[in-house]
């Protein structure tokens, strides 16, 4: 059934494309088909969840059999191949299977919910859409897991900069918002505001107060490079720390539904720059 299922699929983003990719230059060259393999293996079942024209039924069918050949239910690698290609990967590395099943509980939850009462419950969503990619990472290269706070901080940052690059792109094609209810209806400011040219002044308050707190996230993380011993992972982190303070920056000053905000090539290679050569 999946074998040939990105055909079907409206184009994806490429590895390129991210904005915080997951494998870098940076990662030791032993260690990077392995987190290549883990980061197509959740490119496809995002996919799969972000689908336009899929139902949630569908959605979450799909997402149960890449669950079952990662837990060896299912021991057909054409069932779902890119879970079966990172379950062969954990077999050689002794990374757990755990991480990318968090990332399917957050796909399938994407599949149904569409809607984010409040700030507690938008990052218990992130705890498993983004936090267990850091956490891949840190057991990959076989870091001290006392500083999984800190690496789940960095990717909820992450993960709410980038629900705010997009957040009128998911309200218009998947009627999905992550902007937190409580926060619309303490500014006064509607859902469908979302499919304006420009941000009303309420609006921009209620992407103010999330900026705010994801500044607040972010900057747990200040000292997280001290405490990565691996040097490639250590200045990939530095980097993706560097281009999430910029993002925010960006953020805090332009409107993300009047046009979308990204950061130009020359801004990224500055951030990597700067993360390469001071850690």
């Amino acid at each position: 059934m999946e074998k040939n299922i990105r055909t079907r699929f409206a184009p994806s983003k490429t590895y390129r494309e991210e904005n915080f990719p997951v494998a870098s230059m940076l990662i030791q060259k032993h260690l990077r088909p392995h987190v290549h393999t883990f980061y197509l293996f959740a490119r496809e079942a995002d996919d799969i969840a972000d689908h336009i024209e899929i139902s949630s039924e569908e959605k979450i069918k799909r997402l149960e059999v890449f669950d079952a050949v990662l837990s060896g239910k299912i021991n057909d690698p054409f069932a779902a191949p890119r879970a079966y290609a990172h379950l062969q990967s954990t077999r050689k590395t002794g990374v757990g299977v755990e991480h990318a099943r968090n990332l399917l509980q957050a796909f399938m939850l994407d599949a149904t919910k569409t809607r984010y009462k409040n700030w507690s419950e938008l990052i218990n969503y992130c705890r498993f859409s983004a936090a267990p990619v850091g956490r891949y990472l840190l057991e990959l290269h076989g870091e001290n897991k006392m500083i999984e706070r800190q690496t789940d901080a960095l990717c909820i940052a992450l993960q709410i900069l980038n629900h705010l690059q997009d957040c009128k792109k998911d309200f218009l094609d998947l009627n999905r918002v992550y902007i937190p209810q409580s926060f619309m209806v303490s500014e006064g400011v509607q859902v469908n505001e979302l499919d304006k040219s420009l941000s009303s002044p309420s609006m921009r308050q209620v992407f103010d107060k999330i900026l705010q707190r994801t500044s607040e996230i972010l900057n747990t993380t200040s000292d997280l490079t001290c405490y990565i011993s691996n040097q490639g992972l250590r200045k990939e982190t530095a980097v993706i720390i560097s281009i999430a303070h910029l993002l925010l920056k960006k953020l805090s000053t332009g409107d993300p539904i009047a046009r979308p905000i990204k950061l130009s090539k020359l801004q990224t290679i500055f951030c990597a720059f700067r993360g390469i050569i001071f850690n």
